[in-house]
């Protein structure tokens, strides 16, 4: 098993996943926008941390010179938490695995595209955003090879910005519904990946990418799924020794409930 980089961070901590931002239409987006920047808000009134568990966008490409528009609300509000000491981790997931220099030269922001394992009040964390462990995903993990190559990403922008984004969308929008499509079990790779992480010594597995929240024991640790901000719009917080799951509800932070 590959060990994966390590942080110690503070409490409490927040993690999110799979916000999506620019998947929807101007009116869903506008509600997303405003109840990720009252999550914000929280943190920072609480002097927390916050990791963003992949897909915060619904696409992410940028160039040295260009970045998506239409999200400066959002970068300032990440700037001003950095600015503040508070930490801001951002692990990539299969919609903006392309983070480049921005988020951490710009932003003050802490960035992986891969797993990470955080150290917080004496919990230990397991942090993936999830994709290629379905038991199916052989083509998948691949094709995520050959997209976060140098080479393939440095072929990728000598594309203009309009085009690049354009393609982006398209690819952003058919890799959405075949994650959606997936089923989920006793057979499902991300539950076994948590055990065998929970074996390895971790006590808690965080994750993203099946858009459906959960939190579960598992062995003598605890999975947490984060769900997403297109339907749920759930997040989980660590704080004196414990996690749990929450969502928001407008500026409101509210007790997770299944509605199932």
């Amino acid at each position: 098993m590959i060990m994966p980089s390590t942080f110690d961070t503070i409490a409490p901590l927040f993690f999110l996943s799979d916000v999506h931002l620019g998947v929807g239409s101007p009116q869903e987006e506008a509600r997303k926008l405003d109840s990720l920047l009252a999550l914000l808000d929280h943190v920072r009134a609480r002097s927390g941390a916050l990791c963003i568990v992949g897909d915060l966008f619904d696409f992410w490409y940028e160039y040295r010179s260009v970045v998506p528009r239409g999200w400066h609300r959002l970068y300032c509000a990440l700037d001003s938490l950095t600015r503040e000491g508070l930490p801001v981790l951002y692990l990539a997931g299969n919609h903006d695995f392309a983070i480049g220099g921005f988020f951490r030269d710009d932003l003050g922001m802490r960035v992986w595209h891969d797993d990470l394992l955080l150290h917080c009040e004496g919990g230990i964390f397991y942090v993936y955003h999830g994709d290629g462990l379905a038991q199916k995903d052989g083509g998948y993990r691949l094709l995520k090879r050959l997209l976060r190559a140098r080479w393939s990403q440095f072929l990728y922008r000598l594309l203009h910005p309009d085009l690049a984004f354009g393609i982006a969308r398209r690819f952003s929008h058919s890799s959405r519904d075949y994650t959606s499509g997936k089923f989920y079990g006793e057979t499902d790779g991300m539950l076994l990946e948590a055990r065998r992480r929970i074996d390895a010594g971790a006590r808690y597995v965080i994750m993203g990418h099946r858009h459906k929240p959960c939190i579960e024991a598992v062995g003598d640790g605890t999975y947490v799924n984060l769900g997403d901000w297109i339907r749920h719009f759930s997040f989980a917080m660590y704080d004196r020794n414990t996690l749990a799951l929450y969502r928001m509800n407008g500026r409101n932070i509210e007790a997770w409930s299944d509605p199932s």
